[in-house]
């Protein structure tokens, strides 16, 4: 598989897991991974990703966050021969309850960075902190976002 395809697949495989509800498998994916914050706090390793998402991310009954998150616009950058790789993309985060009709509640840009190792490629970096526009996230997450 060509490393663009693989690299976006990465994050198409990130956005179905995390509105599947599946956090532990979505935490897997950054078990060698760096991943910046909002405010510039840095976290490192799947663990840690864990654990911020279950502070923060409201699983409703059905065992998800009734989220759909929609990654677009991916600009990938791959040095083959050093084995790594850079992202830019843009997401855009829907979400429909009981109590809120269908709309977007969040967009912003993910900066990520990305090694292969033996021949499978993996997050490296992500910078959360690029969060351009907020909706309604009252039924999303359990902390305020401003």
């Amino acid at each position: 598989m060509h490393a663009a395809t693989a690299i976006t697949n990465l994050l198409y495989r990130y956005a179905g897991l995390m509105d599947a509800g599946q956090l532990d498998e979505v935490a897997a994916m950054f078990d060698h991974a760096r991943v910046t914050l909002g405010g510039g706090r840095v976290v490192e390793g799947g663990a840690a990703m864990l654990e911020q998402w279950r502070a923060f991310v409201r699983i409703h009954p059905c065992g998800t966050p009734r989220t759909r998150h929609v990654i677009t616009n991916p600009i990938i950058e791959i040095d083959e021969a050093a084995g790594t790789a850079s992202c830019r993309s843009v997401y855009t985060v829907f979400q429909q309850t009981p109590e809120l009709p269908l709309q977007a509640i969040a967009s912003g840009r993910y900066h990520d960075t990305f090694e292969c190792v033996g021949g499978t490629w993996r997050f490296a970096t992500r910078d959360y902190s690029m969060l351009d526009y907020i909706g309604d996230l009252s039924q999303h997450l359990l902390l305020p976002v401003g």
